[in-house]
C-alpha cells in the first residue's frame, strides 16, 4: 500500500480502503481493541511562532457566570425546599423530586443544546488551551461561538445540579478573550471588523492567550499570581521574562475589578473588596479565647504525608475510571446521531438528582443545631454557613447533614466542611465521598461545559473531615479540623490534575494563610509522585485521548540512537522561485500541506550522480525510502486539472509535451530567456516544468537546492491579489505586497477551492522569493533527535527542513516526527533494522 504522508500538516492519505492505519481509526472515533493505543491524530495543523497585555474581560464573564447561577439555584433550592418541608408531613415527597428533575434536567438540556452548537465548548476547556498553548491548532477553540455556548452553558450545567464547577470553564472563557480581543474583528459576527493591523500573529495570539487563561484562573479563586503561576507551570510551553509581569498584571487587574463588582453587587459595599474571587475559602482562624488551638503542627505533617498518598490512589483511580469511560464514549456515543449525547446527559443528571435526593431523604443523620458552629470569626460566613444549613427531613432544632452538603451550591458545602465545627457523622461523610466520587467521574466528558477543580476540591474535603473526625473524635486528638479538609481537598485534587507550585499558591491565596504553605506542598508533591507512577493527569490523559500531537518537556535519552534522517519525512512536495500560475494552483488543489520548500535544481551535479558520490548517493538513499515517485505526484495534479474552468489548463494537462516545451509567442525563444535568467540569485531552468514518467532515474531524483520555506497561506494569498509577471517581461515587473496585506486575513485565510480559476492566466509566472522565509532553521540529517527536538520546541517551529552539507534538502520534520509515539515506532524499526 502507498501512502503519503504529509511532510507539513502531518495529514495521512493512504487510498486503501480494505485496511485502516490506528491514526485513520482514531480519527473516525473507532479503535480496534480495547487496549489500542491512540495515536496522535494527524489532522492537527501547527500553529507559526517562528518571528501590552491588559484582559479583563474575564472578571465581566465571571460576575455573568456568578449572577445568574446564584439565581438560578436559589430559586431551584428555595421551592424544592419549601417543598420539601410541606410534603414531609403531608407524604408528597415523590412531587418534590419531580420539582427537582424538572429543575435540572431543563438546565441541563439547555447547556447540553449549546454544546451541539459548538461541540468545542463541552468540557472545561483546560485540555484543549493547553494544547494550543504547545503549538497545536485545534478548529474553533478560540472563537467568539465558542465562547458564548460555554459561558451561557456552564452556568446551566451548574445551576441544573449536576458534580461540575464552573472555575474550568472560566480559564477557557479568559483564553478566548486574550484571543479575541486585540484581533478587533469576529468571524462570528462579521461586522465587527475594525482596522488594528496590530498583534496579526499567532505568535501574539499566543501570549494573549497564556495571559487570558491566567486572569481566568485569577477571576475564579482570586489569586492573581497563582493564575500566572498556572499558566507558567500548566499551560503554556513557551515563556519570556517580559511575558510573565504583563501576564500577572493582567490577573490582577481580573482580580480588582471581580472584587470590586462582587463586593458591590452582594454586599452594597462598592471597593470595600470582601470577595476577591468566584470561590472563596475564607480565613482559618481559631475562636477567640481559644489558646489551645492550633492550626497545625509538626506531628500533623505526618498524617499530611499520608493522606497526600492516599489522595494520589484516589486521584490515579478517578483517572482510570474517567479514561475508561471517556473510551467508552468515543466508540459507543460518539459515533451515534448527535440528539443521543444530549440523551446522556440528562440521564446523568436524572440519576444524580435521584441520588441526592434518595441520599439526604434516607442515608442522612438529623444533628443538634447547637453543634453547627463555626470556628471562624468572619461574621459574613457565619451567616452564610449557618443559613445553608438544611432541616429536610429532619424534626425541629435538628438538621440533615447529608442534605446540607448536596441541597447547597458547592461552594457553599466546601465551606461547610472547612468551617462548620460541628462534626459531620463519619457514615454521611463516607457515603458522600463515595457518591461525590463516582458521579463526578461519571459526569466529566459528558456533552456539558464542565468543570473540575471544584468537584475535586469537595471530594477531597469531605475526605479530609473523615480523617479529622477520626482523629479528633475516634483517637481524642487536639487537631484543628479545617485545615485536614483543606489538606484533603489540595490532596485529591493534587492526585486527579498533577499541578504543584501553581495550586499551592491558588489555595494559599484563597484562604489568606501564609503557614498553609509547607503542608500544602508536601501533600501536593507525594499525591502528585503516588500518582504518576500509576497514570497521567486528566487533562493529559483527555490530549491523549484527543489524539493531539503534544510535544513533551524532552526526549528520552534512548531516543539519541536516532537522528534526523531517521525521523524526517523524505517524500516532498516543493515550489520553485519562479513557478507558473497552473503549477502552483496543481500543487496546492491537490496537497494539503501548509508550507512548501522553494528549491532549484542542482544540475552542476549530474555528473556526478552515477559516479559514487557520497552526499548524492545519500540524498537518493534518503528519497527511495517510502517515496512516491514525481511522476506519480504529476499524474494526481493533471486529474485535479481536468476539472478545471480554464480550457487552456486542460489543454496543458493532456499535451505532454506542453508540460516541458515553453510556448514560443512572436518568434522569441523562451527557453533562451530562462536560461539566461538562470544567473539571478533563484535561477530556475523550467518553472512550469514537473516530472514525467519519461524521466530517467537520474532526472527524477536530481539533487534539490533548499533556498526558503513559503507557506500556503501566502502562495493562496499572491494567486487572489495577481501577483505575477509574463514569460516577456522580469520579476521585477512583478506588483509587490506589505507585510500588512499579506497578513490582513488573518486567522482565516483564503482557500485554493475559493479561487475562481477562469480569472487566472496558466501561463503567468509567480515570483515567491520576496514573501519566502528565506533563512528559516535547519538541521543536518545526521543532527540527534534530542537537539531537533530542543531547537524545534524551544524556538516554537511548524516545520524543520533536513539540509545536508551542500545546502539540498533531503527532508523535512514537523510536530507530528517529534511525537513520542511516533519517536517510540522509529526506535522500534531501528532496533529491528539492527
Amino acid at each position: 500500500m502507498a501512502c503519503c504522508r504529509n511532510c507539513l500538516c502531518c495529514h495521512c492519505c493512504c487510498r486503501d480502503e480494505e485496511t485502516r492505519t490506528p491514526e485513520e481509526l482514531t480519527i473516525l472515533g473507532e479503535t480496534q481493541d480495547e487496549e489500542d493505543e491512540i495515536l496522535p491524530r494527524k489532522d492537527y495543523e501547527s500553529l507559526d511562532y517562528d518571528r501590552l497585555l491588559f484582559i479583563d474581560g474575564c472578571s465581566f464573564v465571571g460576575l455573568f457566570v456568578d449572577f445568574f447561577v446564584h439565581l438560578f439555584t436559589q430559586l431551584k433550592f428555595n421551592l424544592v425546599g419549601k417543598s420539601v418541608e410541606e410534603c414531609s408531613e403531608n407524604g408528597c415527597l415523590a412531587l418534590s423530586l419531580l420539582e427537582l428533575l424538572a429543575f435540572n434536567m431543563t438546565f441541563i438540556f439547555i447547556a447540553s443544546v449549546l454544546v451541539l452548537i459548538e461541540p468545542v465548548a463541552a468540557g472545561s476547556g483546560i485540555p484543549e488551551i493547553k494544547s494550543y498553548l504547545n503549538g497545536v491548532k485545534i478548529p474553533g477553540i478560540v472563537r467568539l461561538r465558542a465562547f458564548l455556548c460555554k459561558a451561557i452553558g456552564v452556568l446551566f450545567t451548574v445551576a441544573g445540579g449536576m458534580f461540575v464547577g464552573k472555575e474550568g470553564p472560566m480559564i477557557h472563557c479568559g483564553a478566548i478573550v486574550g484571543a479575541g480581543l486585540p484581533q478587533f474583528q469576529s468571524i462570528t459576527f462579521k461586522k465587527i471588523n475594525f482596522d488594528f493591523p496590530y498583534f496579526r500573529s499567532d505568535r501574539d495570539k499566543r501570549d494573549f492567550v497564556s495571559a487570558g487563561a491566567a486572569a481566568g484562573v485569577a477571576a475564579a479563586f482570586g489569586a492573581p499570581i497563582g493564575g500566572t503561576l498556572f499558566s507558567l507551570e500548566e499551560g503554556s510551553s513557551f515563556w519570556n521574562q517580559a511575558l510573565t509581569w504583563k501576564v500577572l498584571f493582567c490577573s490582577m487587574s481580573a482580580t480588582f475589578t471581580l472584587n470590586f463588582f462582587r463586593s458591590g453587587i452582594h454586599y452594597n459595599k462598592w471597593g470595600s473588596f470582601q470577595l476577591p474571587g468566584l470561590l472563596n475559602f475564607g480565613e482559618f482562624k481559631c475562636l477567640d479565647g481559644d489558646k489551645k488551638c492550633h492550626l497545625w503542627t509538626v506531628v500533623d505533617l505526618a498524617f499530611f504525608v499520608l493522606m497526600g498518598v492516599v489522595g494520589g490512589l484516589l486521584g490515579a483511580l478517578f483517572n482510570f475510571i474517567n479514561k475508561k469511560l471517556a473510551k467508552y464514549r468515543m466508540r459507543h456515543v460518539h459515533p451515534k446521531a448527535k440528539f443521543v449525547r444530549v440523551l446522556e446527559s440528562l440521564l446523568v443528571a436524572m440519576v444524580t438528582t435521584v441520588v441526592i435526593f434518595v441520599a439526604s431523604m434516607t442515608l442522612g443523620e438529623c444533628r443538634d443545631f447547637a453543634s453547627a458552629t463555626t470556628n471562624n470569626s468572619s461574621t459574613a460566613l457565619v451567616y452564610i454557613i449557618n443559613s445553608t444549613i438544611r432541616q429536610f427531613f429532619c424534626p425541629n432544632k435538628t438538621y440533615n447533614d447529608m442534605a446540607t452538603l448536596f441541597f447547597n451550591p458547592q461552594e457553599v458545602a466546601i465551606n461547610q466542611l472547612f468551617h462548620q465545627d460541628g462534626t459531620f457523622s463519619p457514615v454521611t461523610l463516607t457515603v458522600f465521598f463515595v457518591l461525590y466520587f463516582l458521579l463526578a467521574c461519571w459526569t466529566y466528558g459528558v456533552s456539558v461545559p464542565s468543570g473540575l477543580f471544584v468537584p475535586s476540591l469537595l471530594c477531597g474535603a469531605a475526605f479530609g473531615r473523615l480523617v479529622a473526625n477520626i482523629l479528633k473524635i475516634n483517637l481524642g486528638m487536639d487537631i484543628y479540623s479545617g485545615t485536614f479538609a483543606l489538606i484533603g481537598a489540595a490532596a485529591f485534587l493534587g492526585g486527579v490534575v498533577r499541578m504543584t507550585i501553581s495550586l499551592t499558591v491558588i489555595l494559599i491565596e484563597s484562604t489568606n494563610e501564609i503557614t498553609y504553605g509547607l503542608p500544602i506542598m508536601i501533600t501536593l508533591m507525594v499525591a502528585k509522585w503516588i500518582g504518576d507512577f500509576f497514570n497521567k493527569g486528566i487533562y493529559d490523559i483527555h490530549i491523549h485521548l484527543r489524539g493531539v500531537p503534544m510535544l513533551e518537556w524532552e526526549t528520552e535519552v534512548e531516543m539519541d540512537k536516532l537522528t534526523a534522517s531517521d525521523i524526517m519525512e523524505p517524500n516532498l512536495t516543493y515550489v520553485y522561485p519562479h513557478t507558473r500560475i497552473q503549477s502552483l494552483v496543481s500543487i496546492l488543489r491537490t496537497t494539503i500541506y501548509h508550507a512548501f520548500p522553494v528549491v532549484t535544481e542542482n544540475r552542476d551535479n549530474e555528473r556526478e550522480f552515477m559516479k559514487g558520490n557520497i552526499l548524492i548517493s545519500n540524498n537518493i538513499r534518503y528519497k527511495k525510502a517510502s517515496v512516491l515517485t514525481r511522476a506519480g505526484e504529476q499524474r494526481r495534479r493533471c486529474q485535479s486539472m481536468k476539472s478545471y474552468p480554464s480550457s487552456e489548463l486542460r489543454n496543458v494537462c493532456d499535451d505532454p509535451a506542453a508540460a516541458v516545451v515553453p510556448a514560443v509567442e512572436e518568434g522569441q525563444d523562451m527557453l533562451q530567456q530562462m536560461l539566461e535568467r538562470r544567473h539571478v540569485p533563484y535561477p530556475n531552468l523550467y518553472p512550469d516544468q514537473s516530472p514525467s514518467e519519461e524521466w530517467t532515474m537520474e532526472e527524477r531524483f536530481r539533487p534539490l537546492t533548499f533556498h526558503g520555506l513559503i507557506l500556503r497561506s501566502q502562495l493562496v494569498n499572491l494567486l487572489i491579489r495577481g501577483v505575477c509577471y509574463a514569460e516577456n517581461q522580469t520579476s521585477a515587473t512583478q506588483p509587490r505586497l506589505s507585510y500588512g496585506e499579506m497578513t490582513e486575513d488573518y486567522p482565516r485565510f483564503p482557500d485554493i477551492h475559493d479561487l475562481d480559476l477562469a480569472l487566472l492566466n496558466p501561463r503567468m509566472i509567480v515570483d515567491v522569493t520576496p514573501y519566502m522565509n528565506p533563512c528559516p532553521y535547519t538541521v543536518s540529517p545526521n543532527t540527534h533527535v534530542s537537539q531537533v527536538f530542543n531547537l524545534f520546541r524551544t524556538m516554537g517551529l511548524r516545520h524543520l527542513p533536513v539540509v545536508n552539507a551542500v545546502g539540498e534538502i533531503v527532508g523535512i520534520i514537523t510536530r507530528h516526527n517529534l511525537t513520542h509515539e511516533f519517536l517510540l515506532a522509529k526506535l522500534r524499526q531501528h532496533y529491528i533494522t539492527l
